[in-house]
């Protein structure tokens, strides 16, 4: 094993050994972190639908298009520095490791303070397009207004994290991400039950906890003893490093945010359905990302793998791994919808137990659960393109998919054919066919040799 992993300690060199194991351990432990990290908003929904109101669960649950539209933009580019990280950690280049990190981290405190900013001015246009119930404004502002004021600690978090996970670390994160997660829900409830806060409550509780996340990843990066040490004195902005980060994360923050942007239309379209069928609506898709967790962890498996092992030229092994990802992530798929479609009533109670809101939830989830089998097509292989440094195709792919198709067949269904909810909700089972046929079909035509974005001079020239 290379000197730059043994320094490390915590990192994993993904360049040898057994191509499964790696994935395996890599993806467990950042499934985990994601998990506690769906608690947050979960624990929120679920306090606020115990406890407050319908109408207070209706409008947490209902903002997170508009949420994922700027943080989604913002994971989009830390994607991008993650796999410019690990193609530089994979060629064994400490200082453009070091340059990379530093580069990273100041441009994560540019956006925060940018992002804040659009986040808070824009809350009236998007609840107004989101043609959110008239009931749910109130709360819904005020939990949008409390939660893009702290979203700078859920920035660093993810930066940070997506840093560690690029040279093999996916432990730590998780570690400090359940302590967040549990000081998140000690908190909800003393804000909600104790103090009776209402959504106020769970929004400082958010915060609060994710600031504590990001000073723990902050720590660990000032403390490592490898090339990813923060030190003061290093925090400048590379232009080189910067460009590749933005070549690299982009097209994947464009289509995080639009496909984000989308969804606050496809959001109207169930909102004009009334406050239950928002409600159940809301039950449907925080259950739904729970179960889309395993293949979004393998899927940034992937990255990394490939990431790495084409940073020392290794194509066959990038791609090998990139099959048993999909492999793995087919057989979680099946597994969970074997278990979820039968229990679906009592999964959807948990939020909301009211039964028009029940009714709804199960009918939507019933109609998703069977298609993730298309979800890890398209996400896994994005994942290992995105890991050769070719990020533009998947984007269009994406945007094209989860955008266009979507808004052509919704506003053809609601305005010619009927306007049910069901159908509505076809509208993204229907997105997830169209992306996995394009992408197969990309990347089964796409040359990875010499795809790295390192700068290499013995590595042929990139293409686009």
């Amino acid at each position: 094993m290379s000197a730059l992993v043994k320094k490390s300690g915590h990192s994993v060199d993904m360049t040898q050994g057994h191509v499964v194991g790696h994935l395996v351990r890599f993806a467990i432990p950042l499934l985990l972190g994601n998990l506690f990290q769906q608690l947050y908003n979960t624990v929120d929904l679920w306090v606020v639908g115990r406890y407050v109101s319908n109408e207070a669960y209706s409008a947490v649950g209902t903002v997170t298009p508009i949420i994922n539209m700027l943080i989604g933009f913002f994971l989009g580019l830390a994607s991008g520095a993650g796999v410019v990280i690990s193609q530089y950690y994979g060629a064994k280049k400490e200082d453009k490791v070091r340059e990379t990190v530093h580069t990273s981290l100041v441009m994560t405190l540019i956006l925060g303070i940018v992002l804040t900013v659009v986040g808070i001015l824009i809350i009236p246009t998007m609840l107004q397009l989101m043609k959110t119930d008239l009931q749910a404004v109130p709360e819904a502002t005020t939990y949008l207004t409390i939660y893009f004021a702290g979203s700078l600690g859920l920035m660093l978090y993810n930066m940070g994290s997506g840093i560690l996970r690029a040279v093999g670390d996916s432990n730590r994160p998780f570690y400090f991400l359940v302590v967040s997660t549990l000081l998140n829900i000690a908190l909800d409830l003393f804000f909600v039950i104790g103090l009776d806060m209402g959504v106020e409550g769970v929004a400082y509780a958010t915060i609060l906890a994710q600031g504590i996340s990001a000073a723990l990843i902050l720590m660990v990066l000032a403390r490592s003893e490898a090339c990813i040490r923060l030190r003061l004195q290093d925090l400048r902005i590379s232009l080189h490093i910067l460009k590749q980060i933005v070549r690299i994360g982009i097209p994947s923050a464009l289509q995080m945010a639009i496909t984000s942007f989308s969804n606050v239309f496809v959001q109207s379209y169930i909102n004009v359905f009334g406050l239950d069928c928002m409600s159940g609506w809301t039950s449907c898709t925080k259950i739904d990302q729970f179960l889309l967790l395993p293949v979004q962890s393998l899927a940034l498996a992937a990255t990394t793998f490939v990431g790495q092992n084409l940073g020392t030229g290794q194509v066959e092994r990038a791609k090998k791994g990139t099959r048993y990802a999909l492999f793995l992530s087919w057989g979680i798929a099946l597994g969970l919808a074997a278990l979820v479609v039968p229990t679906a009533p009592w999964l959807v109670a948990f939020f909301n137990d009211k039964p028009e809101v029940v009714e709804y939830g199960v009918m939507f989830l019933r109609l998703l659960c069977p298609c993730y089998l298309l979800v890890c097509i398209n996400q896994i292989y994005a994942g290992s393109l995105r890991g050769a440094g070719i990020s533009q195709v998947p984007t269009y792919i994406m945007l094209f998919s989860f955008v266009v198709f979507r808004q052509i067949y919704l506003y053809i269904l609601t305005n010619f054919i009927t306007n049910t909810p069901l159908p509505v909700a076809a509208g993204y089972p229907l997105g997830w066919l169209i992306c996995s046929i394009l992408t197969l079909v990309y990347y089964s035509r796409v040359d990875l040799a010499g795809k790295r974005v390192v700068d290499d001079p013995t590595s042929m020239p990139e293409k686009t």
